[in-house]
């Protein structure tokens, strides 16, 4: 299979890159845990996603994958007709003590994708791209919910949040091709105007969680 047949790869313009709005500020971290911890997200096609969290400090490892449906539809194939409950997702390993869970929301919400698109992400259009949190915990749950709560007090959007909160079940890898794509394809048109400019908002909006990979 083509590499190029993940997500959408019609040209959009650089204006539909998602618009980094003023994002609340995350809560006081509670005291960090020791390890590694795993977040699993989903907001668009993921190797904007992945590209995004593969910056942040603190961060990793990040890969992308489905999750949401059943380990028979994982592949991008299947996942692509919209209709295994799959999200394409990604997963985060990170370090608690460099960088907090609500820091990586933070970091979600204000420049990975925009949760106030249903079932689509600028040019994707379909369930398995829709804005949804897989929480591994109550602690996780609690975040996002409050998180939620705390954009909708501040009104960071005018139209309503669409992000689902949901108990992570499963996370299946997505094949080969689709991990680190954005590194492998840095001048694919649907990268340029769609990827790099979150990775530029990341840049711009959280310099001192940036790093360069």
């Amino acid at each position: 299979m083509s590499m190029t047949m993940a997500c959408n790869t019609a040209q959009s313009s650089a204006s539909t890159a998602v618009t980094v709005p003023s994002s609340p500020t995350s809560a006081s971290p509670s005291p960090a845990a020791k390890g590694e911890q795993v977040a699993i997200f989903s907001g668009g096609c993921f190797w904007g996603v992945e590209a995004v969290f593969g910056h942040v400090k603190g961060v990793t490892d990040v890969t992308s994958g489905y999750s949401g449906g059943s380990k028979d539809t994982a592949d991008y194939e299947t996942v692509s007709g919209g209709k295994t409950g799959h999200a394409e997702s990604v997963k985060i390993k990170f370090d608690p003590t460099i960088v907090t869970y609500p820091q990586l929301l933070e970091v979600f919400f204000s420049v990975a994708h925009d949760p106030t698109q249903l079932n689509y992400q600028g040019p994707d259009h379909g369930t398995q791209y829709r804005s949804a949190i897989f929480y591994t915990d109550d602690g996780q749950r609690q975040a996002a919910l409050a998180f939620l709560e705390k954009m909708k007090q501040d009104k960071v959007y005018s139209a309503p949040i669409v992000t689902q909160v949901v108990p992570f079940e499963a996370f299946y890898d997505a094949e080969s091709y689709h991990q680190d794509y954005m590194r492998h394809n840095p001048n694919e048109p649907y990268i340029v105007y769609n990827d790099a400019p979150k990775v530029a908002a990341l840049k711009k909006k959280f310099p001192d969680r940036y790093v360069e990979k």
